[in-house]
């Protein structure tokens, strides 16, 4: 028995992906009768359907489905090992994977990918920015070699995610000028049933953390008069520049307007216990890796970076509501 190679995995899979020869013959920049003849090796080596060929059509058949994932592993563990091997060049080149959530992608993440280029300067960084949920998905399924979340890890990922806090930030509530609260400056924990809000999509980490620490203050989420949701903290900012609701956003995405005054943080205090704390908002900035996959010594490296900037003082506010 010859066996199965690399290559007709490879091609394999594009057939499956595509559900057609050509297709994956123009991916892979390969004759269609190569591909056809790579199947029918396939098939015949093992004595399997792979695919269903019903007129002009294919399907994948259950011997395919089988292969489908364990090539994928396959293959996934081979560019791992390549990586790996080519790495053992003191870090001159290669390349490193993240994926991000939105906030901290677009405000913290960028200046601790220049400190890491800065060093390795040969190194290729490919950042992923997507909600908290499909970063540590992604994660889990190998995708990343590290994922950054501001939001919880789901239970159901926590076996196979490793995670610790590397920073935090603040979430404060915002309006713009035409909202009343903007000449206030202040609220009551009550007030915050009494006007429009514009929020973000439920698998944010920003809105993962606003709606917890709302419950954690007594307030009943149902009782709040959402009249927008958004799926990025841009699109929120800017309608709140521009209309008269509020809304639970990053310190670090508003940083600017509220120098130039376009917007204005609200100060909430909590009346509760009669002392009137001002009630904050804290949340933990998440390094998340695979417990059990290879881990590149560039996402070591990467790793080290972002420790040493919590070691350095960006992890302030940490008591987390």
């Amino acid at each position: 028995m010859a066996g199965m190679t690399l290559e007709q995995l490879k091609i394999f899979l594009a057939v499956a992906q595509n559900l057609h020869f050509t297709r994956a013959a123009e991916e892979l920049y390969i004759t269609q009768p190569a591909v056809s003849a790579a199947i029918h090796n396939l098939e015949q080596e093992y004595g399997v359907k792979l695919f269903h060929r019903i007129g002009r059509h294919i399907e994948i058949a259950e011997a395919g489905k089988l292969l489908q994932v364990e090539a994928q592993k396959i293959l996934d563990q081979v560019s791992l090992t390549e990586r790996g091997l080519r790495e053992l060049n003191n870090l001159q080149r290669g390349e490193l994977k993240l994926g991000s959530s939105l906030t901290i992608g677009n405000y913290w993440l960028p200046s601790k990918i220049s400190e890491f280029k800065s060093q390795y300067p040969g190194i290729q960084i490919d950042c992923t920015l997507a909600n908290a949920e499909t970063i540590c998905v992604g994660t889990a399924m190998g995708q990343f070699d590290l994922g950054l979340v501001e939001g919880d890890v789901k239970p159901a990922l926590q076996n196979t995610l490793e995670y610790e806090i590397v920073a935090s930030d603040r979430l404060q509530i915002v309006v713009g000028q035409k909202h009343p609260w903007f000449e206030w400056g202040e609220i009551d924990l009550s007030q915050l049933t009494q006007t429009p809000w514009v929020m973000r999509v439920r698998e944010s980490g920003t809105q993962q953390r606003f709606e917890e620490a709302l419950q954690n203050w007594g307030i009943n989420l149902s009782e709040l008069n959402v009249i927008l949701v958004f799926t990025s903290g841009e699109m929120a900012k800017a309608a709140i520049e521009n209309g008269v609701g509020a809304t639970g956003i990053s310190e670090l995405m508003v940083k600017k307007e509220i120098q130039l005054g376009t917007l204005r943080a609200i100060r909430v205090i909590d009346n509760r216990e009669g002392n009137g704390a001002i009630a904050e908002i804290v949340r933990p900035f998440f390094k998340i890796k695979h417990r059990q996959r290879f881990q590149t010594a560039l996402s070591k490296v990467f790793e080290q970076i972002l420790i040493s900037s919590m070691l350095d003082g960006s992890h302030q506010h940490m008591s987390v509501i």
